[in-house]
């Protein structure tokens, strides 16, 4: 009978959706910070109650929800692993928002039509990932050391992301990219928010349609990251895919609101990869040591903070030094 909560979440998902695009976003405009910063706080509101409407669905068991053989859960518990696992996919969302800026930037792509590119490509994200956690969730049920390899292949990205650099970004040698390019003709004009155009006669895709290929296969890779972290919050579905869901929904907004300060936060890269690392080994040591998901974000939320505040003492630092240039008489 669960399917029915699953209908009617997405049933609201779509209704969001409709409601963003046909309504609060009908009119084409330029995103401002403080706009974006609202509607940041709205989505966050929106998980939280949630959050709370998770709590009753769990400690009351509408429609059976929450007694499934091996994913037995409170509502205490159940709404915990959200807030936890809503938290974790947050965060390493905040890369992904770098990497969205550098492809605006490198397909010139006008600000008054980034928001249309953001929200196709959220759209595609949700029914991408819902893919990914249902297999993923299908994995460890029939094989349980999957876990395992979910593990180590966390503890690797983390390697990965610690080494890595997103300002050599190329995303004309995407294989996608070249597909495209090879199976239908592109435009090297802009035609409005459109993402197809005729040329020639011919109907064409246009660079807003590559820099919408290019965003939603950047974010196939980050879902190959960090949905294999939720898994070491919950086994349970629905908490993995609803706050997967409420995560994306906002990261449209909090990337108006967060991309031109992005590079404010220098340490918060840093503060990532020790959470891959934490989760990673968290997996590893599940069996026998497990952690109860309060102390998961405890220890989550500490070391964001940690690379917030190192952020900002990094930058005022920088400025103090700037105000006050060493004397080149004495140099």
């Amino acid at each position: 009978m669960t399917i029915w909560l699953w209908i009617g979440f997405l049933l609201f998902v779509l209704f969001m959706l409709a409601l963003d695009l046909g309504v609060f976003h009908r009119k084409i405009h330029v995103i401002k910070i403080r706009e974006a910063m609202m509607w940041s706080a709205f989505w966050i509101v929106l998980a939280l109650l949630f959050n709370a409407l998770l709590y009753a669905m769990y400690e009351n068991h509408w429609l059976g929800i929450g007694t499934e053989v091996g994913h037995r859960l409170n509502g205490r518990v159940a709404a915990l692993q959200f807030f936890t696992g809503y938290v974790i996919e947050k965060s390493l969302s905040l890369d992904n928002i770098f990497v969205i800026a550098l492809i605006f930037a490198y397909f010139k792509v006008p600000a008054i039509y980034q928001h249309r590119v953001l929200f196709w490509g959220i759209l595609g994200a949700l029914v991408l990932r819902g893919i990914m956690i249902a297999a993923g969730a299908a994995l460890i049920q029939r094989f349980s050391w999957m876990i395992y390899v979910f593990g180590v292949f966390l503890i690797l990205t983390a390697v990965k992301m610690l080494i890595a650099r997103h300002d050599n970004l190329e995303p004309d040698k995407n294989p996608i990219v070249k597909l495209v390019r090879r199976l239908y003709p592109v435009s090297s004009e802009f035609d409005g928010q459109n993402f197809f155009t005729m040329k020639n006669g011919r109907r064409a895709a246009t660079p807003l349609f590559i820099a919408l290929v290019v965003v939603e296969s950047s974010d196939v890779l980050f879902a190959v990251d960090s949905i294999p972290a939720i898994f070491a919050v919950t086994l349970d579905p629905f908490i993995i895919f609803t706050s997967n869901v409420f995560a994306i929904l906002g990261l449209r907004s909090l990337y108006f609101a967060l991309a031109a300060m992005m590079e404010k936060f220098r340490y918060l890269k840093m503060s990532l990869v020790f959470i891959l690392a934490y989760v990673g080994v968290k997996m590893l040591i599940s069996h026998k040591f497990p952690i109860p998901a309060w102390v998961s974000l405890a220890i989550i939320g500490g070391i964001l903070a940690v690379g917030v505040l190192a952020s900002i003492r990094g930058n005022r630092l920088d400025t103090a030094r700037l105000a006050s240039p060493l004397d080149e008489s004495h140099a």
